[in-house]
């Protein structure tokens, strides 16, 4: 399978020859399947060191995701892709596992296309990995990527009334984010993509500094919970670039069960003045 800087480079190539949007456009039916294989133990903890999970215990509720980014490249760089790669916005993800994961399970992973639909900005889509053992569905994610372009005028929905914003959740950590974060998240995750990485490649596609990955912010957040072992499901949405270096506030509040127990969480993750970069929730296991 080709790696996953090979696919990013022909996606550049192949780009500009698409167009987002256009009438009729369809998704690629074909999966993309990797053969089971075992987790590489020196891989998984460079991943939980960077983002501060455990090195022992159950494998990291976003391990899988990292996983199966090569052969999600590999789909969306395809030439039946409908969307160019090159601009597309991670915009949230979901992800549940059915059964806790370990360092020692053999997975195979799935990649496919699931749904395109229009969206007030442009046109998003949604890839879906799927991890099984045996055969089984043991986990599964699903990501909503934005083509942003102009849609023909009338045919914007409009967005739903406003209702009042929830109370923010109590600040738990702060944490200072240095400048070669996504440059030493991306050795790990495979994911280089150039607004990640340096500056002056930042700037080429329209940000003022590198910005961290979407994924490691959802990692550090489950990380951050103390029982990331516990959590089965989570729901994020990233609403705001999180600029490099600079530091950010991990605020979430608890959701209690009728017996007092954690079932999860609210979360979300802020800058000194209060603007919103990600927020989400949490489903626990019963301890």
């Amino acid at each position: 399978m080709p790696s996953p800087i090979a696919s990013l480079v022909r996606g550049a190539v192949t780009s500009p020859f698409k167009r987002p949007g256009r009438p009729g456009a369809g998704l690629p039916a074909a999966r993309i399947t990797l053969p089971p294989a075992p987790v590489a133990p020196g891989h998984l903890a460079a991943y939980s060191r960077i983002c501060g999970f455990s090195e022992s215990g159950a494998l990291p509720l976003t391990y899988p995701h990292v996983l199966g980014f090569a052969p999600a490249m590999r789909l969306m760089t395809d030439r039946a892709f409908p969307l160019p790669v090159v601009g597309l916005v991670h915009t949230w993800i979901e992800i549940t596992r059915h059964r806790v994961l370990r360092p020692q399970d053999v997975l195979e992973l799935s990649v496919y296309a699931d749904e395109l639909t229009g969206h007030r900005r442009g046109t998003e889509v949604t890839v879906a990995t799927e991890a099984r053992i045996a055969g089984e569905l043991v986990w599964e994610s699903r990501s909503g990527y934005l083509s942003r372009h102009g849609t023909p005028r009338g045919t914007e929905s409009a967005p739903p009334p406003a209702a009042p914003p929830p109370a923010p959740p109590p600040a738990v950590a702060e944490w200072p984010l240095a400048a070669d974060l996504g440059r030493r998240y991306g050795a790990v995750s495979g994911d280089r993509n150039p607004i990640h990485l340096y500056p002056l490649t930042a700037r080429l596609f329209g940000f003022p500094r590198p910005i961290a990955h979407g994924m490691w912010t959802v990692a550090r957040c489950l990380a951050e919970t103390g029982e990331p072992g516990r959590v089965r499901q989570v729901r994020a949405d990233f609403r705001a670039p999180v600029p490099l270096p600079s530091t950010v506030t991990y605020a979430a509040d608890s959701t209690d069960g009728p017996d007092s127990t954690r079932t999860g969480s609210a979360f979300e993750l802020r800058d000194a003045t209060g603007r919103v970069h990600l927020t989400g929730r949490t489903a626990q296991d019963a301890p």
